[in-house]
């Protein structure tokens, strides 16, 4: 019986990814605390959806890149669903471009995938205390923004697009089409072609070959690709 009532006062981990070696790796590390147990896995929205009522999660820890979705928009469709759900992004991809948007989108943390066993587990603890977690890198970034007047806003950083203009720009920098994009997100063609014309302005490229070209080269230089790019 005791042991019933230390399992009932464990944390509830839910872990979204689509790689099954991370989610059996993270698992078993979360397994192994006293605090806290893996209590479910998916691998995207739909499956996340499905599990929250069957595992009864206390914090979900989410992956930027999945098979089906891009996982600022699982965040936004989970937090939708249940607004007072807490989630952790966990990602390969630039705290720097990434951190502040799963933030906006409701989550309550990002860290890294290279950061140390220890930090991943300190960055659930502090969430589930119902605190955000940020590095002290971006939290200096945040605070020297907070600090900037907003005409020194930076010129032709990726971190200046918006969501979805992100999620354009890597897929373009990932080989689609216009056409592609659109169907793939389903919106219109015209509103793809708006928002190559944005991303252009606020990149300050000239042509569209200089877009395709600036977007290949950032998609590189993220490692395996950008979380949009499949």
């Amino acid at each position: 019986m005791s042991g019933e009532n230390q399992t009932d006062k464990k944390f509830r981990i839910l872990i979204v990814d689509d790689h099954p070696i991370f989610r059996q790796g993270i698992g078993q590390l979360i397994d192994g605390q006293d605090d806290m147990l893996c209590c479910g896995e998916a691998e995207d929205l739909k499956s996340t959806l499905k599990s929250i009522p069957e595992s009864k999660p206390d914090l979900i820890l989410v992956d930027m890149r999945l098979a089906n979705e891009d996982g600022l928009d699982l965040i936004k469709a989970v937090k939708s669903d249940y607004p007072d759900m807490p989630m952790l992004a966990i990602s390969q991809f630039d705290e720097t471009v990434y951190a502040e948007r799963v933030l906006r989108a409701g989550g309550s943390g990002y860290l890294m995938k290279e950061e140390a066993a220890e930090e991943v587990l300190s960055a659930i603890r502090t969430v589930l205390k119902g605190e955000l977690y940020v590095t002290r890198k971006m939290a200096v970034l945040v605070l020297h923004k907070l600090l900037e007047q907003p005409t020194n806003s930076q010129h032709g950083d990726v971190a200046s697009l918006s969501d979805r203009e992100l999620q354009v720009f890597s897929l373009l920098g990932g080989g689609l089409s216009t056409r592609k994009i659109a169907t793939k997100l389903g919106v219109s063609f015209k509103t793809i072609e708006s928002h190559r014309e944005n991303i252009k302005r606020k990149l300050g490229l000239a042509d569209a070959a200089s877009l395709l070209r600036h977007a290949a080269d950032w998609v590189r230089s993220q490692p395996n690709g950008a979380p949009a790019s499949k």
